[in-house]
């Protein structure tokens, strides 16, 4: 019996501004993940068995301003930022340096507007797009993001105060919450003509879908395991949305813009229990988007919610690229003796590379369509 060899796995250390590579290290205890609408992490052990190796680790390991890429069989599965390095010795005087890293998007975590920024009746699209031109655009901000020409047909009116100190992740974030919103993260690959890596602004309205035929996953078959919780902890069938105060003058009493209440009533009229939900948006005053966002934010929580996760092992068919790809499940077991048959969408996966006996797996995130 020929087994197949396991895919080798290489981390590059780059400068975080110009993506030149700085090294090449050896990793244990690899895990990664990616996900829609959060940032995807990296955590991994650096061995440093002998000092040559640790001052190269010490050269390269430089937080906030190191880029790590993850190559598979010289394909990249993950690209993001060093944040954290933390060397250490045990004991025995073996030496190690755990590194965690963030996905491209956590760098907005970081960055703020540095001017007032605003658009008026524009594509929803071409606001995000403004925002990463003006980040990109100040002195050693430019991480060269790139990204295209699609369009929601979805047109706003947005005006954000340099004043309000928001996060750029906050804002894009609130922006894609609205009504008739979208989704958004950065995709990392490398291009197939010029193999330079790449960090390209996905989006999609109203969701990121990618692939064109369905995943199928069976059990008994690839899929190892899974959970099929549901939720009902964070449902809602009615929302109110509070905002930032518009009362502008300092002397007299600030009091919050509130949305209007809005309310399902035809799940009450089914016999729903009445079930009332609230979000904060510190940075807004303008009831119109309030009541954007809670029409948004009803929506999302009128259902108990269900968030399937699955463990599969890892074959051609499935890479990070797939976030986004809708898969086919299918199973027959003690719960569901009738058979399951259901489709999703990946929206997050976590990797766990193959170390010694334990093979390569990958946990699906799903979202019910």
């Amino acid at each position: 019996m020929t087994v197949a060899p396991r895919p080798a796995y290489r981390a590059l250390f780059c400068d975080l501004r110009t993506d030149q590579v700085v090294d090449a290290l050896p990793l244990t205890g690899v895990e990664f993940d990616d996900y829609i609408g959060k940032t995807g992490s990296l955590r991994a052990t650096v061995p440093l068995p002998d000092r040559a190796l640790a001052q190269r680790a010490r050269s390269a390991l430089q937080p906030g301003r190191t880029a790590v890429w993850l190559e598979r069989g010289g394909e990249i599965w993950w690209g993001g930022i060093l944040w954290t390095c933390t060397p250490s010795g045990d004991e025995q005087g073996r030496m190690t340096a755990e590194i965690q890293a963030g996905t491209f998007d956590s760098y907005l975590d970081h960055r703020i507007l540095s001017s007032g920024f605003e658009s008026k009746d524009v594509d929803q699209f071409d606001i995000v797009r403004g925002l990463f031109d003006h980040i990109q655009a100040q002195p050693g901000g430019d991480l060269g993001i790139e990204y295209g020409n699609e369009v929601s047909g979805v047109r706003r009116t947005q005006n954000y105060a340099y004043t309000d100190v928001a996060r750029i992740r906050e804002i894009l974030d609130g922006l894609a919450a609205q009504r008739d919103g979208f989704e958004w993260r950065v995709h990392c690959y490398r291009d197939p003509v010029t193999a330079r890596r790449v960090k390209r602004l996905q989006l999609g309205h109203p969701r990121i879908h990618v692939g064109a035929q369905d995943i199928v996953l069976d059990r008994p078959g690839p899929l190892l395991s899974y959970n099929l919780p549901s939720d009902a902890t964070l449902q809602s069938n009615v929302w109110v949305a509070r905002g930032d105060s518009a009362n502008r003058n300092q002397a007299a009493d600030s009091v919050p813009t509130m949305s209007e209440r809005k309310v399902s009533i035809e799940d009450l009229n089914a016999g729903w229990p009445r079930l009332e939900g609230t979000s904060d948006h510190s940075s807004i005053s303008d009831r119109d988007i309030l009541n954007s966002l809670a029409d948004a934010e009803l929506a999302r929580s009128r259902r108990p919610q269900l968030i399937p996760e699955v463990t599969i092992r890892i074959d051609g068919r499935l890479t990070p690229a797939l976030i986004g790809a809708t898969v086919r499940l299918r199973v027959t077991d003690l719960w569901h003796p009738e058979g399951l048959d259901a489709r999703y969408r990946v929206v997050g996966m976590t990797v766990s590379p193959p170390e010694r006996a334990k093979a390569e797996t990958a946990k699906l995130y799903l979202e019910g369509l």
